[in-house]
């Protein structure tokens, strides 16, 4: 038997191993790349970035956690919008003001709620009955951080408030808005928010109607609601309903429920109205609508008696204010010397009585309120009357709605 030394065997080792090595590479079972092109590069600085930012998938990846069979598309889809815009959600608290025992004033822990950052700045959308008469406002971030707020404007119309607090040199997550004019029942939405305390719950469903009108804390009628089976609960008030592009597409404010909590019927005020009074909200404190300078009086039983009028529902210019839009377009108010009182207000009789705007249908006060929210100073509308039994038509050149109003 042939002995080797340890060197021998090295050499003969290294050898074999060589020629393994260079019979693989030539028949390119294996090669090398010691210079690679665009394409890989591009692709070495996409997996880089998703590994410093995991909460974004890039297509390439989602195809890769696809193929493994790990997440459905439809899963990658809910996962990717959470990643992505958690925590752009954050959680309202309130404190308001009690009275003790001695009718002295306390600060009472308030209504809480969620919210969506739709400004880098530290604005953030809500619904107004999660701040109405709040003491003091708290927003906390999903960091756990909580900041002091403050409410920088109020839409009592359509149940919307905007806060503001200070991020310092913090970079915030926005929510950007989409836009709920094409939207379709049947479409998927996820919603995000803070229902019984539980931050940042992510809850999906679907569209299961649209143009719901439905009235609001202020006896106001809210148009166009999208309704959702994605489950809301207390709590959800305020949060964005998105869509599978990762728009908000209604603010989440109310549900309808028998028992207190979700039964798959909630209601999301459409990003549309948001988009048009926000900015008013941010700059002015208030939506700036246009206005019919009377005394409007809705038309009750009793008084369609008394007056033995023609028409049972409608508004009633009870008076036109002097120098007004309303005088100089030719409407008439009642007659000093036909009054009658109705608890501590006192009507006059004989007015126009305004029965459709631009023509919609006016029957209450609702309606009235209804047919100007999406008006501005200075648009113009018809107005269709009844006077002396007979229907007229005027043009009004609207005006800025008093704050009282």
């Amino acid at each position: 038997m042939k002995l080797y030394s340890r060197n021998q065997v090295v050499l003969y080792s290294f050898g074999t191993a060589l020629v393994v090595l260079l019979l693989l590479f030539g028949f390119g079972v294996i090669s090398f790349s010691f210079a690679p092109d665009a394409e890989q590069k591009e692709m070495a600085d996409e997996f880089v970035e998703s590994e410093v930012i995991p909460t974004q998938l890039t297509p390439d990846l989602a195809a890769t956690v696809i193929s493994s069979g790990e997440y459905s598309e439809d899963e990658l889809t809910n996962i990717r919008i959470y990643d992505r815009y958690n925590e752009a959600v954050v959680n309202i608290t309130t404190e308001v003001v009690g009275y003790n025992w001695f009718l002295e004033p306390i600060p009472q822990e308030g209504s809480s709620g969620s919210g969506s950052i739709i400004d880098t700045r530290g604005f953030v959308l809500t619904n107004n009955h999660v701040v109405d008469k709040a003491y003091k406002v708290y927003i906390t971030l999903a960091d756990g951080s909580q900041f002091e707020g403050e409410v920088v404007g109020t839409d009592y119309e359509n149940d919307l408030s905007v806060l503001k607090f200070d991020p310092g040199e913090r970079e915030l997550v926005t929510i950007p808005f989409g836009t709920s004019d094409n939207l379709r029942v049947g479409q998927k939405v996820i919603a995000i928010g803070n229902p019984f305390a539980f931050e940042r719950t992510l809850t999906t469903g679907i569209v299961s109607g649209l143009g719901r009108p439905l009235k609001n804390d202020s006896g106001l009628v809210i148009r166009d609601m999208i309704q959702t089976d994605a489950s809301i609960n207390p709590g959800n008030s305020g949060g964005p309903l998105i869509n599978t592009r990762g728009e908000m597409i209604g603010i989440n404010t109310m549900i309808y429920t028998p028992s207190g909590g979700s039964v798959g019927v909630g209601f999301a005020i459409p990003v549309d109205t948001a988009r048009r009074v926000v900015p008013d909200l941010m700059n002015y404190g208030m939506v700036q609508r246009g206005w019919i300078d009377i005394v409007p009086v809705q038309l009750f039983p009793s008084l369609v008696r008394y007056a033995k009028l023609p028409i049972s529902r409608g508004i009633l210019i009870s008076r036109v204010i002097s120098g007004g839009n309303a005088e100089e377009a030719g409407l008439q108010g009642g007659k000093t010397n036909q009054s009658v009182r109705s608890g501590s207000s006192v009507i006059y009789l004989g007015g126009d009585i305004i029965t459709g705007i631009n023509g919609e249908k006016i029957a209450t006060l609702s309606d009235f309120y209804g047919a100007l929210e999406a008006t501005r100073p200075g648009d113009k509308v018809d107005v269709e009357v009844l006077r002396d039994k007979q229907l007229r038509t005027m043009k009004v050149v609207l005006s800025e709605r008093p704050s009282n109003r």
